[in-house]
């Protein structure tokens, strides 16, 4: 099995080049992009085709919620894992409903954060998603 193809997408420079470094030292981990915010990530996604997009939730131009209804409205065969510091359930309910795979606190360790990502590593050919 290869790499799993990672695109972060958050507006804060500092949180995307932490997560980076931090993914990079899991060998089976690619980040393939960064974009800055909702809207850049959704064309990231249709032309870098990712396995997993690791998304913050609030963002200019477009948000996560709305990033991830768009990803899923456009058919791209790549899972999004909010990570966000709004833990609450009407934002997991909210992003349960936008398609969201998975939901990550940010701070959290590269082991949760990768395990995370690993469990939404898409199962083949067809890129359905697996199990997150």
């Amino acid at each position: 099995m290869g790499k799993l193809r990672v695109l972060i997408v958050d507006d804060v420079p500092s949180v995307r080049q932490s997560l980076h470094a931090l993914l990079s030292l899991a060998g089976d981990l690619e980040v393939v992009g960064e974009a800055t915010n909702g809207l850049e990530g959704v064309q990231m996604a249709a032309r870098l085709g990712p396995d997993v997009v690791l998304m913050d939730l609030q963002m200019p131009l477009l948000d996560g919620w709305a990033a991830a209804r768009e990803i899923t409205r456009r058919g791209l065969p790549c899972a999004v894992v909010a990570l966000t510091i709004h833990d609450d359930p009407v934002s997991r309910a909210k992003a349960q409903s936008a398609g969201i795979k998975a939901f990550l606190r940010k701070g959290g360790s590269l082991q949760e954060i990768s395990a995370a990502l690993r469990a939404c590593r898409p199962s083949g050919a067809g890129h359905e998603t697996g199990r997150c």
